[in-house]
């Protein structure tokens, strides 16, 4: 195993896990390294350099911010929304960063912040190079990171190292074949034998307590969605649509027999809606796909009569073991393969997920995730204005009742399906491969040219 439940799920900040929250992370990691190397204090001017789509929509996916919090030394886990903006506007007044909040160094946005709109390195799409130079003005130390989606990111170097990168566990798997054998095998479902490969990692308790943390988040940002007005930053001037939606399902009859539809609707675009602002929210397994994993849960938790606290437990687990296969046998990147690897994985993810709520076979599960995958093949993305808003965020809603409607398929069909995961899953990323470059997360395709004054 090379992907943990707990990789693919991670708290965040919006707008981006591959643009905000991996290039954060990699601007905090060349810090430590120079402090872990003993030369922090010798830098004394860093340059960022971005390139490919990290340059083409990096402005509207907050990549610049997140670039210098994360040389502050601040983590998109852990950083306080709120303080985001106070760095950033010190920065530019001053003309100096404190790395790791202690040390300064030069920095002058509009020098030492580089975009290559017109240049992508070779190991992936979304790449930036961090250089750090002495008081002579010589570069001591310079390293290139790639954020290769849902927050993950990769050093140069590292990248033939970390496929060696794995943990011995009782029920390996490395396709979707492989893991309904293990199930044939051991008896077990795929969320138990999800939780036996966990343990290797950390306790039952503590897994527990990690899912039960990340269902409160989601439940928060949610309810922040459900409950902000105004409009959404960025200068389209989208107005926040998930609070009257919850007007008007409160006001609904409930014998409404497309109730359920508007509830799925409200909590994903809820969820986008937050994460569009830049707030706190789960990664699953990008932010741009944040709200139907969520979605899916919220409405199994409130609505789905004999919902249980452990059928959650078995919805993340479940959902999780979908997502590893995705990201170890594809991508979960929108700039590599477009937004069939973010909204079409997080459905996938979330019907198989709520066919392991309602304790369903290891092959309805399977098959769920191959309908919820197979039916998003081919989608482009092409954020308008390089924003997470139009149209990210009524995708999740569709990609909510998607997910429902798979698990109901599947678990509604007797007979073997003639389609596998495994089969969808290569055909993604062959799509995505085969995709022009322009309808993959650079805005210069698509919706992103086609609605420009919307």
């Amino acid at each position: 195993m090379r992907t943990s439940v707990f990789d693919l799920f991670r708290v965040g900040i919006g707008p981006s896990s591959s643009h905000t929250c991996g290039p954060m992370r990699a601007a905090r990691a060349f810090v430590q390294s120079l402090d872990g190397g003993g030369r922090l204090d010798e830098a004394c001017r860093v340059t960022v350099d971005l390139y490919g789509s990290l340059a083409l929509t990096g402005r509207g996916h907050l990549t610049d911010l997140a670039v210098l919090v994360g040389l502050w030394g601040e983590d998109p886990e852990q950083v306080d929304p709120g303080r985001i903006r106070p760095i950033v506007e010190s920065i530019r007044r001053e003309g100096v960063i404190r790395l790791l909040n202690r040390h300064a160094a030069r920095f002058d946005e509009a020098s030492d912040l580089r975009w290559h709109a017109d240049e992508t390195l070779p190991r992936h799409p979304n790449a930036l190079r961090l250089a750090a130079s002495d008081a002579a003005g010589r570069v001591f130390c310079k390293q290139t990171y790639y954020s290769i989606g849902g927050g993950f990111i990769l050093r140069e170097g590292d990248l033939e190292a970390s496929a060696a990168a794995q943990i011995e566990v009782p029920y390996p798997f490395n396709s979707g074949e492989e893991l309904l054998a293990r199930g044939r095998e051991s008896g077990l479902r795929v969320w138990r034998m999800v939780l036996a490969n966990e343990l290797i990692l950390r306790s039952e308790k503590e897994i527990r307590d990690r899912i039960e943390h990340l269902w409160t988040v989601m439940r928060e940002s949610m309810d922040r969605g459900l409950n902000t007005t105004g409009s959404l930053p960025g200068g389209l001037n989208v107005i926040r649509r998930a609070p009257r939606m919850k007007a008007r399902v409160e006001a609904q009859s409930w014998s409404d027999p497309l109730g359920f539809v508007d509830r799925l609707n409200m909590f994903a675009i809820a969820v986008n809606e937050e994460n569009a602002a830049g707030g706190r929210i789960v990664t699953a397994p990008t932010n741009g796909a944040a709200g139907i994993v969520p979605a899916v849960a919220r409405y199994y938790r409130d609505f789905v009569p004999y919902a249980t606290d452990e059928g959650l437990l078995r919805y993340f687990l479940t959902a999780g073991a979908i997502g590893i296969l995705y990201k170890e046998n594809a991508s979960i990147s929108g700039a590599e393969v477009g937004c069939q690897g973010e909204v079409g994985v997080a459905c996938s993810m979330a019907a198989a997920g709520l066919v392991g709520a309602l304790e369903g076979t290891n092959e309805q599960i399977e098959h769920a995730a191959e309908i919820g995958m197979e039916h998003h093949l081919g989608m482009t993305c092409d954020p308008v204005a390089g924003l997470v808003q139009i149209p990210c965020i009524e995708r999740n809603a569709f990609g909510a009742v998607k997910a429902v409607n798979a698990c109901r398929l599947a678990m509604q069909e007797q007979d073997a399906h003639k389609i596998s995961l495994d089969q969808v899953i290569r055909t993604m990323y062959q799509t995505g491969l085969d995709m022009q470059r322009r309808y993959k997360e650079t805005s210069l395709g698509g919706l992103a040219v086609n609605a420009v004054n919307c």
